[in-house]
């Protein structure tokens, strides 16, 4: 069963990555990658937030395998992350390829510590 909620979550979040992406990309005229950017501090604030909350025990460990596993498994990117911060060097982008790293390191780890606490405020 535990298969099946990861595979829901990620059926989600596959198409809403996609659709996310292209709709903050089409929104500016950079070769920075602000809707991979987007997607993965997104799903860092929602991963913390769940984590958090099933922590708290305020959500059952299946919303852990449904929304964290599967949907923000689907919706984030390292991958992406990877290859588009290489193509940004490759091309001579370097300022926007280590603004890449350091932002999406630090956006998403702050964002998931922010989901976390949230999670703790409304729940722990």
């Amino acid at each position: 069963m535990n298969w099946v909620l990861v595979l829901i979550g990620a059926m989600i979040g596959a198409p809403l990555r996609y659709l996310t992406d292209r709709a903050v990309q089409r929104r500016h005229d950079t070769v920075f990658p602000w809707g991979t950017f987007t997607v993965n501090v997104l799903g860092s604030l929602v991963l913390g937030l769940v984590t958090g909350a099933v922590a708290a025990g305020a959500a059952p460990s299946s919303m852990q395998l449904l929304v964290g596993t599967g949907l923000c498994g689907a919706l984030t990117t390292y991958s992406t992350f990877s290859y588009e911060t290489l193509r940004l060097s490759e091309d001579g982008a370097w300022f926007f390829a280590g603004a890449n790293v350091v932002g999406s390191i630090t956006a998403g780890l702050g964002s998931a510590f922010v989901g976390a606490a949230l999670a703790q405020g409304l729940w722990g």
